[in-house]
């Protein structure tokens, strides 16, 4: 990258911001979940890569990058719901809707720019304010990136029933009903989750110590949960399993233990269901849950493994 185009705050280039915006753009135009889904594909691909021997590059080029990564398109297109949601333009929670066709190009907009702002707080997390613990980073610079741009849009475009939400008159937060806008009706008892989060989360700890990390052992899961919500798409009553499949991946290549996996694959499953109860069921606008709980719950699998919990209970 020439000099020229180099920012002030370092290694991020006028050129990745201008990406970032087409990249925002575009997954405002085609809506949040498919842009999510084509993530989920490039993941996938790029853990198959890998697993054969080709090493991360197309991985880190469109699974993760400056267009295609989650927190770009995915991101940014949650705010552009947001967005057109205040303009009466959306439902706000339907993220399977392509914003194209609200005609309004200053959603698109609005897209674009919180795009490229995805690039800069990523760096900011995973650069700037890295904040190692034994060797490690402190949380998911991706997961965490998609978080704060949601809390920024909620404050920015949708502050009418607070930024919690607003929760319904003999409704409980965190205990809700069908009187409530749920946010996965058939993922969010007790039993759904525990049986949801141990089953993805042994299944992704197994591929995690099957293949390794350096094969792609720590994101294949997370590709096949986020290639399977295609289904969720187009109207099945699908599981959303990718933080439960990547925490549980982290966790078991930290402790080198397929129980210590499940286990948080099983926290993750209820740490989202938890997300969604604080930001998104009382709420008219979408905080993403699961990109919540793969920051929390890395961080403490992270803290975890600094302190030497992992050796200190070792697991099969």
């Amino acid at each position: 990258m020439t000099s020229s185009l180099l920012l002030p705050i370092g290694g991020i280039s006028f050129l990745h911001l201008c990406i970032a915006f087409v990249g925002g753009i575009f997954g405002a135009a085609v809506g949040a979940l498919p842009a999510f889904i084509l993530c989920g594909f490039f993941v996938f691909i790029g853990a198959v890569l890998m697993i054969a021997g080709a090493g991360p590059d197309f991985l880190n080029t469109f699974g993760f990058g400056f267009t295609f990564g989650p927190q770009v398109c995915f991101g940014a297109a949650v705010v552009a719901h947001m967005y057109a949601h205040k303009k009466g333009l959306s439902p706000g929670r339907d993220i399977t809707a392509g914003l194209m066709g609200t005609k309004s190009m200053d959603v698109l907009l609005i897209g674009g720019l919180f795009g490229s702002l995805s690039v800069i707080l990523n760096w900011l997390f995973i650069t700037a304010l890295p904040m190692k613990w034994g060797g490690m980073l402190w949380t998911d610079g991706v997961a965490i990136t998609i978080f704060v741009m949601h809390l920024i849009g909620r404050l920015l475009f949708d502050m009418k029933k607070g930024f919690f939400g607003q929760v319904a008159e003999g409704e409980s937060r965190f205990n809700p009903t069908e009187k409530s806008t749920l946010w996965l009706p058939w993922q969010m008892s007790w039993k759904e989750l525990f049986v949801i989060g141990a089953g993805v989360g042994l299944l992704s700890s197994y591929f995690a110590m099957l293949l390794g990390a350096d094969h792609g052992g720590a994101i294949i899961g997370f590709g096949i949960s986020g290639l399977s919500l295609v289904f969720l798409q187009f109207g099945t009553k699908m599981p959303v399993t990718h933080h439960i499949s990547v925490n549980a991946a982290v966790a078991a290549l930290a402790s080198h233990s397929l129980i210590w996996g499940l286990i948080f694959g099983v926290l993750s499953a209820f740490a989202g269901q938890f997300w969604a109860c604080l930001f998104t069921i009382h709420a008219d606008t979408y905080i993403d849950p699961p990109a919540a709980a793969i920051w929390s719950v890395t961080t403490i699998s992270v803290a975890c493994a600094a302190l030497g919990l992992f050796t200190a209970i070792p697991l099969p």
